[in-house]
């Protein structure tokens, strides 16, 4: 989902697609990867491989959701920008269906810490490109980017569903930056905090948040959740 009136197809909630799209882009394949979190009951979270770096959680988008988004700008005051949280990477979106995409970009933005991204790959030269860039200035410079429009476009076709361009759903990115666990939603204005976190309880405290989320839409079971682990050296 975004505001304006550029859309790409939605990208399927599916881990294969998703490693293949990031390694491709820059992700060493031997680093990192999706998987499946098929429950959020504890004896089902103890099968995802850790560490858990981030949590993609896709949910339904509801007419609801859009009437609480926050106003859409077309830049940040200096207010806004003083309360964006320091060290924490964030893009706003402002292209339909990319919302896959803009999680990815925020799970690999806040974890280059800890993922060495091959030099002068698409991701490497992106997050330099707008490192000093606020979130709407690098939501217009994705939105630019016939690079990633490409690579996006060639994942979207790669699920095992038809890619349609009409989608009520919605993904959003949780990771852990300095000790807090955030929500990452680009068609917010900024993070959301949710409270203390770590990266050994990253998984279960993003699951805690997820199943407020879940609550809230009690008839629906269109929800899925991936989680971007270390791989086993």
């Amino acid at each position: 989902m975004a505001a304006s009136g550029k859309r790409w197809l939605p990208l399927e909630a599916n881990p294969d697609v998703m490693n293949q799209f990031i390694w491709g882009l820059g992700v060493p394949e031997d680093q990192v990867e999706f998987n499946d979190v098929y429950g959020l009951d504890e004896e089902l979270l103890e099968m995802v491989p850790k560490p858990v770096l981030a949590v993609l959680f896709l949910y339904p988008y509801s007419s609801k959701d859009e009437a609480e988004e926050e106003n859409v700008k077309v830049q940040l005051s200096e207010s806004d920008k003083k309360d964006l949280p320091e060290d924490v990477y964030f893009l706003k979106q402002t292209v339909g269906n990319a919302c896959g995409t803009i999680g990815i970009l925020h799970a690999i933005g806040n974890l280059r810490s800890r993922i060495k991204l091959v030099e002068g790959s698409y991701f490497d030269r992106f997050y330099k490109s707008t490192a000093n860039m606020d979130p709407f200035e690098r939501a217009e410079f994705l939105k630019k980017d016939r690079e990633m429009e490409d690579a996006h476009s060639v994942a979207a076709s790669a699920g095992d569903t038809e890619a349609c361009s009409d989608v009520d759903q919605h993904f959003i990115c949780f990771t852990c930056v300095n000790g807090q666990l955030y929500g990452l939603d680009g068609v917010k204005s900024q993070p959301t905090s949710h409270g203390p976190s770590s990266p050994d309880t990253l998984l279960q405290d993003a699951t805690r948040v997820i199943k407020s989320i879940i609550q809230k839409i009690p008839n629906s079971l269109n929800f899925n959740v991936m989680a971007l682990s270390m791989k086993a050296s």
